[in-house]
């Protein structure tokens, strides 16, 4: 018998030293077999690797499939370049809210109207007077209606932009007849309707306020005044009843008022008197109204300094012929403010209530507007002035500097609105004038067949793009951004002379790029440009818009 210890045919040999061949040592079996053993976890390994592969390319193909054939793509709103939709005997008044009330990413219209009734709806059927109020809502991409909503007559006035931040399930406020109604501006919706506070008919715009009444929903103050007083008033957002009771500031007379935030996190109501400008903070106005209730308002150390011990006014800008105060700012928190005069124009300083320049204007025909003429990203100021002998001057201001960069005179056709602008992805705006280049009438007076559309690009300044404008009487006008990158729009409301007058009403919409290749360019000042007009159409013709 052969003991384990003999050396097999089988066993591996190897060469001595000797040139023998002799069995491997036992020290070679170890390597040999931990050889073995990592093999098989190398294999493993590999195994391991092709799973997740395989189970990599599954998920991923399951993706593609459910975004490809489960989940669908977005849809584009197709809009007309242009549609109007006609109102025979109807009234119509100076107001267009543009908001997106569908959610389709594309701005659509509010307006009101006077009639008898629309499409099958009609204010008898609504148990009102006729004629009634219609709010309605259009759709931006093709005019078609969305809502309308029947109101007792008679129409005050209507404000709307009013949930932004706000909490509340509502956006806009009518007052009509001795009612204030809400409504909701995606379903047409009542939301709460009250009774219209005594004095309050010409009180717009609402002051949107914090929650005072703490019931998580923002609040409302209104402020009429007439010649004797000015009463405030504030109003549940979440309701409408009254919070508190009235506030009245005696022997005093207000034509105009905003809401100030300062960067102290402070409100303060601006009052336009006849000797300039004021600021009350509105937690004093609240602890008049209901004691207790100005806790949730915080104060601003630096404008209660200025107060008056007396009165509490903190005056910003004292003028006998103040026009117009608006915010110069894209925000809330502590805007520049803009104060127009007989004058001047300036800028105050929102923080600090100082003086930041004045430029001197006088006869300022119409509330200024904004928009970038530079890329210092500080809004520029548009003014138009009026001249004398049916002209005026359209002039831009350096929002920061106050310095003129750019003028322009154009004779004031008749129904001419103020001036607009359109911002656009390169940070600077196109502005949009209504007028008539000198030039281009043989009379000295101009007439509404003489009105024109004037667009200029900030880098092509001594350039502008003309276009006729509709010969009907011009109610209300906005030049508005319809959806973000895609277009933006001309939108006008046109009807009867008289406010409220009955008459054909017209709703239009024209998309601003739509007039370009028909356009005339016409060159203005000294230095012109060397592109030909169709280079000029061109660069109008690939602007993309944007919001502020």
């Amino acid at each position: 018998m052969e003991t384990t210890d003999n050396v097999t045919e089988s066993d591996h040999l190897k060469r001595g030293e000797d040139g023998t061949e002799t069995g491997l040592p036992q020290s070679s079996t170890k390597l040999r077999k931990k050889s073995c053993k990592e093999a098989l976890g190398f294999a493993n390994l590999t195994h391991w690797r092709t799973a997740i592969f395989f189970f990599s390319l599954f998920l991923c193909l399951t993706i593609v499939f459910a975004f490809s054939f489960i989940i669908p793509c977005p849809v584009r709103p197709q809009y007309q370049v242009s549609w109007n939709r006609s109102f025979p005997d109807a009234a119509t008044y100076d107001f267009l809210a543009v908001e997106d009330t569908s959610r389709d990413k594309v701005n659509d219209i509010m307006f009101v109207l006077k009639t008898q009734g629309i499409q099958n709806n009609t204010c008898s059927a609504a148990g009102l007077s006729s004629p009634c109020v219609f709010v309605l809502a259009v759709d931006g991409t093709d005019g078609t209606t969305m809502w309308k909503l029947p109101l007792s007559s008679e129409y005050h006035w209507a404000q709307c932009g009013l949930n932004k931040g706000a909490s509340r399930n509502w956006d806009c406020l009518v007052s009509h007849s001795d009612q204030l109604t809400t409504i909701d501006n995606y379903t047409g919706d009542v939301r709460w309707q009250q009774a219209r506070p005594s004095g309050l008919q010409g009180s717009v715009p609402v002051l949107s306020v914090p929650d005072l009444n703490e019931d998580n929903v923002n609040d409302l103050v209104l402020v009429a005044s007439d010649n004797t007083q000015t009463q405030l008033i504030f109003i549940s957002g979440e309701s409408g009843v009254q919070i508190g009771s009235t506030v009245v500031l005696d022997s005093i007379e207000t034509t105009n008022h905003l809401l100030h935030h300062t960067s102290e996190g402070s409100h303060y109501v601006l009052l336009q008197k006849e000797n300039g400008l004021y600021g009350v903070a509105l937690w004093r106005i609240a602890a008049k109204a209901k004691p207790g209730m100005e806790s949730v308002l915080k104060k601003d150390k630096h404008w209660e300094k200025n107060a008056s011990p007396t009165t509490g006014f903190v005056p910003i800008y004292k003028s006998d012929s103040l026009r117009y105060v608006l915010k110069a700012g894209h925000t809330d928190n502590s805007p520049n403010l803009l104060v127009v005069t007989e004058t001047e124009t300036s800028i105050v300083d929102g923080k600090t209530l100082q003086l930041v320049w004045s430029f001197n204007t006088s006869s300022v025909l119409r509330e200024p507007s904004f928009g970038h003429f530079n890329k210092d990203d500080v809004l520029d100021i548009v003014v138009e002035e009026d001249i004398g002998n049916y002209r005026k001057r359209v002039v831009i201001l350096d929002g920061k500097s106050g310095d003129m960069l750019w003028e322009v005179e154009l004779l004031a056709a008749q129904n001419s609105p103020g001036p607009s602008a359109v911002h656009t992805t390169n940070s600077f705006s196109i502005f949009v004038f209504w007028g008539t280049l000198p030039a281009e009438t043989n009379s000295s007076v101009p007439m509404i067949s003489d009105r024109c559309t004037y667009m200029l690009h900030p880098l092509y300044s001594n350039v502008l793009l003309e276009s006729t404008s509709s010969l009907d009487h011009i109610v209300t006008f906005k030049a508005t951004l319809m959806e973000r990158g895609r277009h933006a729009a001309f939108i006008l409301l046109t009807g009867p002379e008289t406010e409220g007058a009955e008459g054909t009403v017209v709703l239009s919409k024209r998309k601003l790029k739509q007039d370009i290749p028909e356009s005339n360019v016409r060159r203005i000042g000294t230095g012109g440009t060397s592109e030909t007009n169709e280079d000029i159409k061109e660069v109008f013709s690939r602007l993309r818009f944007s919001d502020w």
